[in-house]
Formats: C-alpha cells, sequence, structure tokens
C-alpha cells in the first residue's frame, strides 16, 4: 500500500508540474509545448509503484522468515 500511495503521490506532483510547465510556456509564447496523460500511463505508473512496493517488502519478509525469530528482530 505504501508503494501505491507513494506513487499516487509522485504521479500527482509529476502532472503538477507538467502542466505548471506548459502554463509557463504558453505564457511565453511557446504554445505548442502541450503535455498529455493517457489513462494507461497513469495506470501503468501506480501498477509499476505497487510492484516495486510489493517485491521490496516481500522479499526482506521472506529472508527474515528463514531466520529465528531472535536473529530476525536483532538489529544489525
Amino acid at each position: 500500500m505504501l508503494g501505491l500511495i507513494g506513487g499516487a503521490i509522485g504521479m500527482t506532483i509529476g502532472v503538477g508540474f507538467s502542466k505548471l510547465v506548459e502554463f509557463a510556456a504558453a505564457q511565453a509564447g511557446y504554445g505548442i509545448i502541450k503535455v498529455a496523460f493517457p489513462p494507461v500511463l497513469l495506470i501503468g505508473v501506480l501498477l509499476f509503484s505497487f510492484a516495486v512496493g510489493a517485491v521490496s517488502g516481500t522479499l526482506p519478509a521472506l529472508q527474515a522468515s528463514k531466520l529465528k525469530p531472535v536473529n530476525a528482530l536483532r538489529y544489525e
């Protein structure tokens, strides 16, 4: 869930920043710069961030599950 939420926040910041650049370029007279965000791209971004978050949480948990509980909880 953290990967999905982080992906949504990053996507929102990215879309906002690119819209800001598009607006600034239009104000400067460069109206040719247009940004587009197809739904497939946005869904892909969310799926990728979810997958990265899931893998980065699952791999350490699998490694810790093979250890004794005392060793898995030890800080090192």
